[in-house]
């Protein structure tokens, strides 16, 4: 202990490494480009930069890009596109700092899709959409999905990652069996004797789709619980690429990334869509959004040149969060290729996605309905718990809880009660 008037110094070691830190957390420059080519009208896209909110340690900024390919019209990809963002951000208290927000956002997306899906109903509107929204706070992305839209991200050194799901009941077996599960029937379209065409379908309703938002009119199994990643690059940044399926079921990732190497964002999103038209023509409307997340003050001359074949790894693993001494996290911290995977969920039970284990112990308001933040009297929530059978690790009196509303959806969506009248559609 020092007497009192002594002065402190600190170490120039301690103090190096503090300007580092703080350079660390500097926010990268965002920049983005979107192109499009429409067959039936039924592609929206949302991108705003700058946003602001206030928290708890001063003013932050974030970005928000998000597809909605829409399908029986455009209705549900209107609605989702003018709504989902308010129902997300209105999910998370208002008083957290940094850290805890982004650590707030996987429980919040699941959060404001259902209600988005749920508010939608409530119009009686027949469509649904896919929605892909991808939220970039810092180095910080964090990923959401419901259907075949799809976001993959190259980093600076040209490693590939995928930060979203497939739900085409083609080639997702889980969601497969979870439909059946729920009630629905999966199969392929009968033309009559016995002849099957065309992809994996649920029924009723037709959809080829496992989750979405909207489809009212093909029952609640189809369900609008996102698959959520959220992944922190490091300083040396990446290129995000966020498409509906006319681009891929056109073209692979790699095909992708390689066709627009080297141009600026608005160049390549253009390019990626010319590339997927005259791989397969205009059978369905082809948007692409490309954000490349810049050190600041570097041009936005992204990603380096094509590697040789045969070279390049593809990567669907991620680093996990080390446990090591400080300065060994340090060193790799400087790596030029480091993408830390920070959340991964992809669950269609509220829950599992909306239990304690998530990492705030302040999320839960004991008096407001975890998905759609009405107010709750004591003595009426309903535990998201309520009827699990995995009675050794929680109890039904324990929260978060739901309203009345939100838990007779919860227990449609799992297959514990008859959805609404359900009717044939013409569905993706």
């Amino acid at each position: 202990m020092s007497s009192r008037g002594e002065r402190q110094t600190v170490p120039l070691s301690v103090l190096l490494q503090r300007e580092l830190a703080n350079e660390k957390i500097e926010n990268p420059d965002i920049v983005h480009g979107q192109a499009k080519q429409s067959k039936k009208g039924e592609d929206y896209t949302l991108l705003k930069t700058e946003c602001q909110r206030a928290m708890g340690d001063g003013i932050t900024t974030f970005s928000v890009f998000g597809i909605f390919d829409g399908h029986n019209g455009s209705g549900a990809a209107i609605y989702t596109k003018e709504n989902l963002l308010n129902n997300i951000l209105n999910a998370i208290p208002s008083d957290l700092n940094r850290d805890e927000w982004i650590s707030a956002l996987p429980r919040a997306l699941v959060a404001g899709f259902v209600k988005t899906d749920k508010d939608f109903q409530e119009n009686a509107r027949p469509s649904g959409t896919t929605v892909t929204f991808v939220i970039i706070e810092g180095w910080t992305v964090t990923v959401a999905s419901v259907g075949d839209s799809r976001c993959i991200l190259e980093s600076a050194e040209g490693g590939i990652y995928y930060l979203s799901a497939d739900h085409r009941l083609e080639c997702n077996e889980e969601e497969r069996n979870r439909v059946t599960a729920s009630g629905g029937e999966v199969g392929r379209l009968n033309t009559g004797g016995g002849a099957e065409i065309g992809p994996l379908r649920c029924w009723p309703g037709g959809l080829c789709l496992s989750r979405s938002i909207g489809d009212m009119d093909v029952g609640e199994f189809i369900v609008p619980v996102p698959y959520v990643k959220q992944v922190k690059l490091s300083t040396a940044g990446g290129r995000l690429i966020i498409s509906s399926d006319g681009v891929w079921d056109a073209l692979t990732a790699e095909m992708v990334l390689d066709c627009c190497r080297g141009l600026a964002p608005d160049a390549a999103a253009a390019q990626i869509v010319k590339e997927a038209l005259n791989a397969k023509g205009l059978r369905d409307d082809t948007t692409c959004i490309v954000v490349d997340i810049l050190p600041q003050e570097k041009p936005a001359a992204p990603l380096p040149p094509p590697k040789k074949a045969g070279k390049r790894i593809l990567k669907s693993m991620f680093r996990k969060k080390s446990s090591e001494p400080s300065s060994q996290v340090d060193k790799e911290y400087m790596e030029t290729d480091v993408v830390e995977e920070l959340f991964e969920e992809g669950s269609a039970r509220l829950s599992d996605r909306l239990d304690t284990k998530y990492p705030l112990c302040n999320m839960f308001k004991l008096f407001m309905c975890a998905v759609c933040q009405v107010e709750v009297k004591p003595g009426e929530g309903i535990s998201i718990h309520a009827g699990s059978t995995n009675c050794g690790r929680v109890r039904s009196w324990d929260g978060p809880f739901l309203c009345a509303s939100c838990q007779e959806k919860k227990e449609a969506m799992e297959g514990k009660r008859p959805s609404g009248d359900r009717c044939s559609s013409d569905s993706d």
